[in-house]
């Protein structure tokens, strides 16, 4: 069998599951990952036999496909800002659309000196890491209540960003010790925001082994954290510092109004790719 004819097979499998253009991706980082090569070489090498062993160990990673456990956590990892993420289901996987995020705030902040960065709901790290790589003189702490969180996300910084401190806090209840009032330039974070009602909605692949602490908030009150995120940037911004949320689509000018005009200015939602309201930031007064 050789690499193309693989990488079809395994489409071929996951077709129950998938639609073909995921089936597709899916068997494509599958192939990769187990042939050890990266996109180009696998369709350079599509004529190429397959290394022996390859099926054996396709097998199992196939049933736990099938069983709709997400190629990442399969696979243990996630890509993303150009990095190769260690992901567990102890983490979110990291989504494109929260890349937009770091590529916003590169765009407004890069080039300004002496940065303290707060990263709240780390995850996998994946936010902190990619702004300590894109505002390379800033400093940047990421906190999260969860440890088990927190030690995947310092694996990571040991690969790709070493000088990111972290901090177990559970910011509905204090705030990071690392950082006096007023000192922090910016405030980032994706928080829980999918309402209980959207289940539904959502993929199996998503519910059964993402984290639901990291994904849901009750209906009843689903700006829980970006209320809470609003008085922890009027107590840790600094005057012009900025925060930066990524919010549900569904509740963008929610949002954007706990952000008081008496204490931010240009407050704003922004849109991802897809036309879709993805991020409200604004600026401490």
């Amino acid at each position: 069998m050789n690499v193309r004819q693989f990488t079809t097979s395994v489409t071929t499998a996951l077709l129950p599951i998938y639609p073909q253009p995921e089936a597709q991706a899916v068997a494509a980082l599958v192939a990769e990952h187990l042939l050890q090569l990266d996109a180009l070489e696998r369709m350079m090498e599509a004529q190429q036999p397959i290394a022996d062993g390859a099926e054996a160990a396709l097998q199992p990673l196939l049933a736990r496909l099938l069983a709709h456990e997400p190629v990442q956590y399969v696979l243990g990892i996630a890509y993303f800002a150009d990095m190769e993420l260690e992901v567990t289901p102890a983490t979110l996987i990291p989504r494109p659309e929260t890349e937009e995020l770091v590529h916003l705030i590169r765009q407004e902040q890069a080039g300004r000196p002496g940065l303290r960065v707060l990263d709240v709901g780390t995850g996998s790290g994946c936010l902190a890491l990619a702004l300590a790589r894109a505002l390379p003189a800033a400093e940047v702490l990421a906190v999260d209540i969860s440890a088990e969180a927190l030690a995947v996300a310092r694996r990571n910084a040991a690969r790709f960003a070493p000088g990111v401190a972290f901090e177990q806090v559970d910011i509905l209840k204090g705030l990071p010790e690392e950082i006096a009032p007023g000192s922090l330039d910016i405030l980032v974070s994706n928080p829980p925001y999918v309402r209980e009602s959207e289940r539904p909605a959502m993929r199996d692949n998503v519910l059964a082994w993402e984290p639901a602490t990291a994904l849901f908030v009750p209906d009843a009150d689903p700006l829980l954290f970006y209320r809470r995120l609003a008085e922890v940037g009027r107590a840790l911004l600094c005057t012009g510092g900025n925060i930066y949320l990524e919010i549900n689509e569904a509740l963008g000018a929610e949002t954007a109004a706990l952000l008081t005009p008496d204490d931010f200015e240009d407050v704003r939602v922004l849109s991802d790719m897809f036309g879709k309201a993805r991020v409200v930031r604004g600026t401490r007064r």
